[in-house]
């Protein structure tokens, strides 16, 4: 009986030991997918705003007319008329104003390619080798670069800063909230998914080619994107089964042993996991269509190709497969592969049945005036006879890049809930004179164009004469 008690004891002594280095080893087995440089973004604190009687574009495809919105605690808590204020609130007119939510760009390279552009600042692509997955835009970034500031008098309020496109795979994607910092870490969307930058068609092989190493051609592209998915499909494979001995427990669990951590394997793989969505620089349509077979071949998820100037030959197939098309309105015909663009292209894939149209900027310029951009694209689909509406167009600055971001879910539109990221313009948006009166991000005043002192400036710029941010 002694006997038996004794073995009993032991049996349970080393199931609580079992189940400890489990709990260890499980733990070990996970921290390749963790972030070691999360978001130390907070939301300062503010007073409520109670914005009254303007034209409110939801961002859901609704106009709202003489409609007020209250703001507080970062959040929009009211979308109505004749809403009750709050005490301490800040009240602004806005009647023969429109407010909508706080522009996204989808592509950016400011802070990794900032101005001054000299090269002692460029560092959007580190073009050593085909796939560089293994570096992140985010370590990249210089809070401080001037263009953040002049984004900001234009209404932008979120930014995706990726690496540049010399790569087949040329490393992660970070979103930004568009904040004063001086570190990037400080500006970092809390909980936004990174994404992976990839490249078609002429420049992996052309920067590859001229160094007389592969790629050289388009079909060497497409065999460098495949041998790294399936070195990926390896490294995740050996992951799991090391995963697998760990929960099992017992002997297995004991014996296990981590594979090697990679750099470049850990990012692929959390793409094949689904943690990091791809974002797709690729211009022509049926180069759209491979990788699509691609993503389907290996299973990761592509949440949108951006400059795609032949997006509106697939709208209807990227429609089918849920991908986004983040465009320019009339920047075509620089290069070879950009040649069949037509000036219909945003609003023909927002047509399609389900489509997702998103405009970009890729510049430091355009990313201040994205409104105009679209503007451009409305007017162009409006003489191909598609009607396209304020409350229409203003998703393709914010709940389309939101959804393609992964954060629709707390911003991009305006709506009881949700950050309270949004932009009061002096008129209608889409206006050639529109400008941004005020600017919010979680309920805090970034942007005031009626009081110039009080517009941000970036470290780099004092001292200088010009002032940055003034109208």
């Amino acid at each position: 009986m002694a006997l038996r008690a004794r073995r009993a004891l032991r049996r349970g002594t080393l199931a609580v030991l079992w189940a400890f280095f489990g709990a260890v080893l499980s733990a070990q087995a996970s921290s390749p997918w963790d972030d070691p440089y999360p978001s130390t973004y907070r939301a300062p604190t503010a007073a409520p705003v109670l914005i009254r009687g303007a034209t409110v574009l939801t961002g859901t495809g609704a106009r709202l007319e003489s409609t007020d919105v209250l703001i507080a605690e970062g959040k929009i808590v009211a979308v109505g008329q004749n809403l009750d204020t709050l005490a301490g609130a800040r009240v602004v007119d806005g009647h023969d104003r429109w407010l909508t939510p706080g522009l996204i760009d989808v592509h950016s390279h400011l802070g990794v390619y900032p101005s001054p552009a000299i090269s002692g600042n460029s560092d959007g692509n580190e073009a050593t080798a085909p796939v560089t997955a293994n570096v992140w835009a985010e370590h990249s970034v210089w809070p401080v670069d001037p263009g953040f500031t002049t984004a900001l008098a234009g209404g932008i309020t979120t930014l995706e800063i990726l690496p540049g496109s010399a790569n087949l795979i040329g490393g992660r994607s970070v979103v930004l909230k568009n904040v004063q910092a001086v570190t990037y870490q400080s500006m970092k969307f809390p909980a936004a998914p990174q994404g992976l930058k990839m490249a078609c068609g002429e420049n992996p092989k052309r920067v590859y080619g001229s160094k007389n190493t592969a790629p050289s051609t388009r079909m060497g592209n497409v065999a460098g994107y495949r041998a790294a998915w399936i070195e990926a499909e390896e490294y995740l494979r050996d992951w799991n089964s090391y995963d697998a001995k760990i929960k099992a427990g017992g002997k297995a669990a004991e014996e296990a042993k981590p594979p090697k951590r990679d750099l470049k394997l850990d990012t692929l793989a959390r793409a094949l996991k689904g943690e990091i969505p791809i974002q797709m620089h690729c211009y022509r349509a049926d180069e759209m269509a491979i990788m699509l077979d691609m993503s389907r071949e290996f299973g990761f998820h592509i949440a949108a190709f951006h400059h795609a100037v032949e997006a509106y030959k697939i709208a209807n197939l990227l429609a089918e497969k849920g991908v986004c098309a983040a465009m320019w309105a009339d920047w075509w015909g620089f290069k070879m592969e950009s040649n069949d663009g037509i000036e219909e292209n945003i609003a023909l894939v927002d047509a399609a049945a389900g489509g997702c149209a998103i405009v970009h900027s890729d510049s430091e310029e355009g990313v201040q005036r994205l409104n105009q951009e679209a503007a451009k694209a409305m007017t162009r689909g409006r003489a191909a006879g598609l009607d396209i509406a304020p409350e229409r167009a203003i998703r393709w600055l914010t709940a389309n890049p939101a959804r393609a971001l992964g954060i629709l879910d707390r911003t991009g539109t305006v709506e009881v809930g949700k950050m309270a990221d949004v932009v009061l313009w002096n008129r209608d948006p889409f206006s050639v004179y529109a400008l941004a009166d005020e600017v919010y991000i979680d309920g805090v005043l970034q942007y005031d164009r009626a009081h110039p002192p009080a517009v941000p400036r970036s470290d780099f710029m004092l001292g200088q004469p010009a002032t940055v941010g003034a109208p």
